[in-house]
């Protein structure tokens, strides 16, 4: 290839309203500018039902993933003869974050209440004629978070089966065409090639501490101390429990002073302290959000679930790598360094 064609010039001329019976459907008339320059007159019917998100429930222990199966009108119409799809649990975002419509997706249709789910990514699943953006999370399930049955809304008219099949069986199924769902093959997928019923210890993670720093003190030297000093103690945390933590503080502030700064908040500080941060989140496993109100702790949350990063709020969350220390070697670092606490 010789590089990247341009982008082609789009016109409207005009959108026409087919069906708004269920969701919309719209013929769209516009100009499209070819490669040569020339442009021509195309017409694409658009159906509009909104974004949705879907999920794969997973039970390491258990070696188990939940899925559900339900009668879809399209399939039944396309060679299904029973009309009946094995897929993983999804629904519309209605208005809501995708995380939020996620959660309660899982517990309508599965039964499951889960508090923490972790984004993998998202795509157009029929770009050619519908609209819809959907995007993928999974997350760890275990027997205490079922609250229910699940089964769907009877006011949706929804009949849905939960299914919890052993995750070697749920993969066959899709090399002997049981499982024929386009979203669910993918979060399978995803699971096989990133290990994430593999029973294995847990390995070593690089964590980013994202917590707040200038936010709530007033920029008082004394309060910003005391917002260091309670993540460099969540840091140890994570280091005695096996990890690699790391702050964005360690990097920016030695940075900034260097530079020449002369005040919070000034050219240097704001060239150098967030941007730092988000450059240290390429070379990151996880994000690891602590503390109270903080804008740069939440956009750090925010762009490693975009990443697919792990994103933990309580270090106890961790996987634990290393065993705790022996009492003996606790006596040890008291008799060797006795004011330490």
């Amino acid at each position: 290839m010789n590089g990247a064609k341009p982008l082609p010039q789009i016109r409207i001329i005009k959108e026409e309203l087919l069906s708004d019976n269920w969701y919309v459907l719209k013929k769209v008339t516009f100009d499209y500018e070819k490669g040569n320059g020339q442009w021509e007159v195309q017409s694409r019917e658009v159906y509009d039902r909104g974004n949705g998100a879907t999920i794969l429930l997973y039970n390491r222990q258990k070696q188990t993933v939940v899925l559900t199966r339900q009668f879809r009108m399209p399939t039944y119409k396309n060679g299904n003869r029973s009309g009946m799809l094995i897929e993983a649990c999804a629904g519309l975002l209605d208005k809501e974050t995708p995380e939020t419509s996620i959660l309660r997706e899982t517990e309508e249709e599965t039964g499951y209440r889960i508090n923490r789910v972790q984004k993998i990514g998202e795509a157009y699943m029929s770009p050619g004629s519908v609209t819809e953006i959907l995007h993928f999370f999974v997350a760890e399930y275990a027997e205490d978070m079922a609250i229910g049955t699940g089964g769907g809304l009877d006011e949706e008219q929804e009949n849905i089966e939960v299914m919890e099949l052993p995750y070697a069986q749920a993969m066959q199924m899709v090399e002997n065409g049981e499982i024929r769902d386009g979203k669910t093959i993918m979060l399978l997928q995803y699971a096989h090639i990133h290990g994430l019923l593999q029973t294995a210890a847990p390995k070593t993670l690089h964590v980013l501490i994202a917590g707040p720093y200038r936010s709530g003190t007033g920029d008082d030297p004394a309060k910003i101390q005391e917002n260091m000093q309670r993540m460099n103690e969540i840091a140890l945390r994570v280091y005695e429990a096996g990890h690699l933590p790391v702050l964005g503080e360690w990097y920016a502030l030695p940075l900034i002073a260097t530079a020449g700064s002369v005040s919070l908040g000034d050219d240097i500080f704001t060239r150098i302290f967030h941007p730092s941060s988000i450059r240290l989140l390429d070379h990151c496993d996880a994000v690891l959000r602590v503390g109270g109100a903080s804008a740069g702790a939440d956009e750090m949350v925010r762009l490693a679930r975009e990443k697919g990063l792990l994103v933990y709020e309580r270090p106890a969350d961790l996987p634990h790598v290393l065993p705790l220390r022996s009492n003996e070697t606790t006596r040890r670092a008291e008799r060797d360094h006795p004011n330490a606490e």
